[in-house]
């Protein structure tokens, strides 16, 4: 492992950490929403939920780009990418949004920074994704289906999108 990658995975754990809900809820609200939802979840859902509308969309978009920027920024440095440093840099940001280094039993789920990598790796894969989430949901309500179906849908998409590679 190079520094420079060491330095990318930090970053993104870094940024993972910060719970955007959280803030958009004591920006947008000017309370804790997480303490309002049961889950105490500081996701998207909760967002749009407690937070309202204006506290969603910014939960969601922060949480897009804490996964979009580590992985974005490390394929488009000059140096060349190293596939498991990639999933390395890419597996960061939801670790620390997973599991925030202050308060490691509050974190998130995950989801939309996930997304957020798989938009900065390959807008295909990440549509797709995007899709299948949303038609999961709405099928079943459950935002965890939905997660989990992308989940096992990833390895088969980047086997379909780039044969050979991994």
């Amino acid at each position: 492992m190079e520094v420079r990658d060491a330095l990318y995975i930090i970053f993104g754990y870094l940024l993972g950490s910060i719970l955007f809900a959280r803030l958009g809820g004591l920006i947008f609200k000017k309370t804790d929403i997480m303490a309002e939802s049961p889950d105490k979840n500081p996701g998207t859902m909760n967002a749009f939920t407690y937070g309202g509308f204006r506290c969603g969309v910014f939960t969601l978009c922060g949480d897009l780009l804490k996964g979009f920027f580590p992985v974005f920024l490390y394929r488009s440095g000059e140096l060349p990418e190293n596939p498991l440093m990639l999933s390395f840099v890419m597996a960061a940001p939801v670790l620390g949004y997973i599991l925030p280094f202050y308060d490691i039993k509050h974190g998130g789920k995950g989801i939309a920074a996930t997304g957020g990598f798989m938009f900065a790796l390959d807008v295909r894969i990440a549509l797709i994704a995007a899709i299948v989430f949303a038609v999961v949901f709405f099928t079943t309500r459950y935002v965890s289906v939905g997660s989990l179906a992308i989940t096992a849908l990833f390895p088969i998409l980047m086997l379909i999108f780039y044969p050979g590679q991994w």
